[in-house]
């Protein structure tokens, strides 16, 4: 992850990909993000059976659903 000053400073990045712009969030937002049950229970022992329950898949879908998706390509 880079952290940049400003959306302006990102896009003149030499590795900015338009299809991530998507991706340029505050840290607060990916702080919240990275908060998520799935991320925070990784010290479990029992951790990827954990991911399948009821519970670590009601994690998973609430962390897809705040994950930024690339921009398509003009076709």
């Amino acid at each position: 992850m880079n952290l940049f000053r400003s959306e302006e400073h990102a896009k003149r990045w030499n590795g900015y990909d338009a299809a991530m712009v998507a991706a340029i969030k505050p840290v607060a937002e990916w702080a919240e993000i990275f908060s998520n049950p799935f991320f925070r229970q990784r010290g479990r022992p029992d951790y990827i059976s954990w991911t399948r329950t009821e519970e670590g898949g009601a994690a998973f879908k609430e962390l897809r659903s705040h994950l930024p998706r690339p921009v398509e390509a003009d076709s």
